[in-house]
């Protein structure tokens, strides 16, 4: 593995017979919540009102699945 920083980037080299694809992918999806979540600004509570809105959404999505 190598790992170079290239100005504003972090290039990191695998040997690709090494590794699953499916690990470099939960790998990359790591990343880009860390790098997603340094940009963030919100605050608790607009988290919390976030997450209750997204749990109403799939509510009303999913709800005929569970309620006949």
């Amino acid at each position: 593995m190598i790992v170079e920083r290239k100005k504003n980037e972090v290039v990191i080299r695998l040997d690709a017979s090494l590794i699953d694809i499916k690990e470099v992918q939960a790998f990359a999806d790591y990343f880009r919540f860390i790098e997603s979540n340094a940009k963030n600004k919100g605050t608790q509570d607009q988290a919390t009102e976030l997450a209750r809105e997204v749990q109403k959404g799939w509510w009303a999505a999913n709800r005929n699945q569970f309620i006949k």
